[in-house]
């Protein structure tokens, strides 16, 4: 197998295309090649102990290959290795990530918004709730009970009351559980998943804004994982209502290093209202001098961020920008008739029952068995025995109590089951081989 690396000899250009652009006086530099050339290789040695993350057969955890041009123009912008805290660091890149930010907005239907990149989805999440906490500082947060850990973790580092919500048997908010807690008026903001990193599931949106003119509280869209299926159209159509009303959200989590072909780490954080900026606004004795505009700095908590990480997203955007019809979704709606074509092999399976539906391009699937405990252990004998066969899954704990009726006996708390991140658009050419390696694996 060979790894892509034509984005090398695209990367030299633009490298001598950048220093053209500077008319100053060379200087010199030493570096021992000889010894650097002897460290790399022993890295890339080292870099051996890695599953194949960048594989087809790699269909397990939700880790998705950066885009070519995303690779080449983020190592291009290390050479001048600008930090998009002020301008008087990232020149360039400040107004770049001001564009891919913008961009992303329009994505999900806001033509004003205040924004910025992070070093990933929890600081991004960090930096929403750090704002619902500022306006609500005495409200609870609530997510459900399937929404990422990190929002329990987030709201313990911020002092902020934190509770769960029970979920329906497909992994979303249950909504009359939602409401109970509602009423007692103690709610400043709702998390609602729009994509859970276990079933996939998007939590229901169109009933959570109704609760919302009914009980004023602030409605926070986790879509780190999930946000991009916006623009698909091979969507359920209740899944698609969902997704139609995030406009309709006060703030919005994004990670383009998940489904939008960007290197770790590059997360992004929206809100509706600009006037949030008044809960960032800060001064610095020595950084904001060299322009009149906002600097991202002054509505970020994190001080020095990679300008590195806004090239590569302004450069993948350039070739294939995040709207409807175009390059970009086509290929995440691969990954979608991926999960939808697994989901079918399993239904009529000798061997396996899948958990739920796919809503997004995750599958989850059970051994089919006489007990929890004897198809549980069942699951995880396969999941060993696919990695011996090349083929790269993940393990998943789905609550027993979910079960209505099943037709195997209850004797454990939770059922392990298998689970598949189909989030390479080769995955759907693949289909057919990997489910021959499953099979191989029984």
């Amino acid at each position: 197998m060979k790894l892509e690396k034509e984005s090398i000899q695209l990367l030299t250009k633009a490298i001598e295309k950048l220093e053209s652009g500077f008319d100053l006086p060379d200087f010199n530099t030493s570096y021992d090649y000889q010894k650097m050339e002897e460290v790399i290789l022993k890295v890339a040695e080292k870099m051996h102990d890695n599953y194949p993350y960048f594989h087809p057969l790699f269909a397990g955890q939700m880790l998705k290959p950066p885009h070519p041009i995303a690779k080449a123009a983020y190592m291009m912008a290390m050479w001048i290795n600008p930090n998009n805290h002020a301008m008087d660091g990232s020149k360039a890149s400040s107004p770049m990530e001001k564009e891919v930010v913008e961009d992303l907005a329009k994505m999900f239907g806001w033509s004003e918004h205040l924004g910025h990149l992070t070093g990933g989805g929890t600081m991004a999440n960090l930096e929403a709730l750090w704002i619902a906490g500022n306006i609500h500082p005495d409200k609870t947060i609530v997510a459900s009970d399937q929404a990422h850990y990190t929002h329990e973790r987030i709201s313990e580092v911020l002092k902020l009351k934190f509770e769960k919500v029970a979920t329906d048997h497909q992994g979303r908010i249950d909504i009359d559980a939602l409401e109970e807690k509602l009423k007692k008026g103690n709610v400043g903001t709702v998390v609602c998943t729009m994509g859970t990193t276990g079933l996939g599931s998007v939590d229901p949106l169109p009933e959570i804004v109704d609760l919302q003119k009914k009980y004023d509280f602030r409605i926070h869209a986790d879509a780190a994982y999930g946000g991009y299926f916006r623009l698909l159209e091979n969507l359920d159509p209740s899944t698609s209502e969902k997704y139609a009303l995030l406009d309709q959200v006060d703030s919005i989590v994004i990670d383009p290093h998940k489904q939008g072909l960007q290197p770790y780490g590059c997360g992004c954080v929206l809100f509706k209202n600009p006037e949030v900026a008044q809960y960032y606004i800060h001064d610095s004795p020595y950084t904001y001098f060299t322009s009149e505009e906002l600097h991202l700095g002054e509505i970020s908590l994190e001080c020095s961020r990679a300008g590195a990480s806004a090239v590569g997203l302004w450069a993948t955007h350039q070739l294939m920008p995040p709207v409807k019809g175009g390059k970009f979704a086509a290929d995440l709606a691969k990954s979608r008739d991926a999960a939808l074509s697994f989901y079918e092999k399993l239904n009529t399976s000798d061997h396996f029952f899948p958990i739920v539906k796919p809503e997004t391009d995750i599958v989850v699937w059970a051994m089919k068995g006489q007990k929890v405990s004897e198809m549980s252990k069942a699951a995880q004998e396969v999941f060993k025995r696919a990695e011996q066969n090349h083929l790269y899954l993940s393990l998943y704990k789905y609550p027993t109590a979910k079960f209505n009726n099943p037709d195997f006996e209850i004797d454990a708390e939770y059922l392990i089951c298998l689970r598949s991140s189909l989030m390479k658009p080769e995955h759907k050419d693949w289909l057919e081989e990997i489910w021959a390696r499953l099979e191989k694996s029984i």
